[in-house]
């Protein structure tokens, strides 16, 4: 399912708050989530063509 990111979020390597930050997204950015598990969304980033996990919070279902 496709959300847009509400606030600037990193996409990280990994779910460790500690992890390697692969692309800072934008607010408005799109976020292909695959899974949503313990307050971190896991999935891909289709403008840089990255995959990662963002902060479940700084997403919403896009319109």
């Amino acid at each position: 399912m496709t959300y847009v990111a509400t606030a600037a979020t990193p996409l990280l390597e990994s779910r460790d708050p500690a992890a390697e930050t692969l692309v800072q997204l934008a607010i408005g950015d799109l976020f292909e989530v695959l899974e949503l598990s313990a307050g971190s969304a896991w999935g891909r980033a289709p403008a840089p063509g990255l995959v990662g996990y963002v902060d479940a919070s700084h997403l919403k279902v896009a319109a």
